[in-house]
């Protein structure tokens, strides 16, 4: 007898987008700072030559990956994570080039937390961080009620008992 599950529907809030990307301007102030850095020490000090043009190709590949991670990857991590969550299973699937579809069963479950950052205070969103014996799962992104609809859910599925 061969079960079928079905592919997990439920997507994160749409306001995920903005929270990576704003993540993603603060990396790249960063690293642009300490490239510029760099770049003066090496202006100022007269390093060796070819530090320049390390630099120089280090600057190339980190303008590229700002492009990447700030106009291309917010939308693709949205577009391809999905999750659902029953009595037996709490499902996650994501990836952008390499698939992942994870199945978390319901027994294995042993807490289950929400959690709030500043940058996803300002969109008024929840993680939603599960935890088993061998690992960790995270949903990034839900409205308050959502994420703790979906906690709750899952406290009561796992039968998890609240600690005070």
């Amino acid at each position: 007898m061969d079960q079928q599950i079905a592919a997990p529907e439920q997507r994160l809030s749409k306001y995920v987008k903005n929270v990576w990307i704003i993540r993603e301007i603060i990396g790249a102030i960063i690293g642009f700072v300490i490239i510029a850095v760099l770049y003066f020490l090496d202006a100022r000090f007269s390093w060796w030559e070819w530090i320049g043009w390390v630099l120089l190709v280090a600057i190339i590949l980190f303008a590229v990956g700002v492009i990447w991670s700030l106009f291309i990857e917010p939308s693709l991590k949205y577009n391809h994570f999905r999750y659902d969550v029953s009595e037996e299973f709490l499902q996650i699937k994501q990836g952008i080039l390499t698939e992942e579809h994870q199945l978390v069963p319901m027994t294995k479950i042993q807490a289950v937390a929400t959690n709030q950052g500043p940058i996803m205070r300002k969109y008024g969103l929840y993680a939603v961080s599960i935890t088993t014996m061998a690992s960790n799962h995270e949903i990034p992104a839900l409205s308050k009620e959502d994420a703790f609809a979906l906690r709750n859910q899952i406290a009561h599925f796992a039968k998890i008992k609240e600690v005070e």
